[in-house]
């Protein structure tokens, strides 16, 4: 066990992809409560969506952006020339993100396909797949880039962040599910299952990052962007949609909170 340990410690990859592993499955863990209720309020689910989009905010920053900073400059860089590669890499990150969120035909939880001419079951759960896609990738590059970096401290902490952020975006993926007639069972397995593509993002931005250094605070930017992008352009208006922004203000005022102290304790 202890030359495990040893391995896993000294290959920041296989680290990267099993710490993203273990942040995706929590969506499972989220979606458990399902099993035992039939429905969780619709104000509920709003909160809880909020405090994962705080919970990735917090993340973005204190755990991405920052850090990406701090490297540029401790390798020679100017704060100015910092500032702008790191500006540079977010802004990638998000018109990555846009440009498939706007050409692959996907699915959202609320305001349904958009794709109009998309009618068959098949088809409308290819959709809900993309979806899930778009979301956790980058959630798991984010985790990857972390540990490939060298700082376990930092992919730790980044590895939590997303954990607690799928936690209440898996158990609105099982309400909205059960509220479409799927066995609850079902609808917990699915929730499980949207995490899963986080370990390839976490192999992905780990591998990267480790085969060359250089491109660490651009990964890290970039990171940073995607989930910045998903927590403004899916997230918020999601949780905002039916008249709960109270609820979901607070939600994401916690997150941000609880995730700003525990990156800093930690770190």
């Amino acid at each position: 066990m202890d030359a495990l340990i040893s391995w896993f410690e000294g290959n920041p990859v296989a680290l990267g992809a099993l710490a993203s592993l273990a942040a995706g499955a929590a969506t499972g863990v989220g979606a458990l409560p399902m099993l035992l209720v039939r429905r969780v309020p619709q104000r509920v689910q709003d909160g809880l969506l909020g405090f994962a989009a705080g919970v990735m905010l917090a993340a973005s920053f204190f755990s991405l952006i920052i850090p990406a900073l701090d490297n540029l400059q401790q390798n020679g860089g100017t704060p100015r020339a910092a500032a702008a590669t790191v500006a540079a890499a977010v802004l990638l990150g998000a018109v990555v993100l846009y440009l498939v969120n706007r050409y692959a035909p996907h699915e959202h939880f609320v305001s349904g396909s958009n794709d109009r001419h998309s009618q068959s079951k098949m088809w409308r759960i290819w959709l809900f797949v993309i979806a899930i896609t778009l979301h956790n990738f980058p959630e798991g590059m984010a985790v990857g880039v972390g540990y490939g970096a060298g700082d376990v401290t930092s992919g730790n902490s980044l590895a939590l962040a997303i954990g607690l952020q799928n936690m209440p975006e898996g158990l609105a993926v099982a309400a909205s599910l059960i509220g479409l007639d799927y066995k609850r069972s079902h609808a917990v397995l699915i929730a499980l299952l949207t995490g899963l593509v986080e370990p390839i993002g976490g192999l992905v931005g780990a591998a990267a990052i480790t085969l060359s250094q250089p491109l660490l605070p651009w990964g890290l930017g970039f990171a940073a962007g995607a989930m910045l992008f998903v927590v403004s352009n899916e997230i918020i208006p999601e949780t905002h949609r039916k008249g709960h922004e109270t609820q979901a203000t607070g939600g994401l005022m916690v997150g941000l909170a609880l995730m700003m102290f525990l990156d800093v304790s930690l770190g």
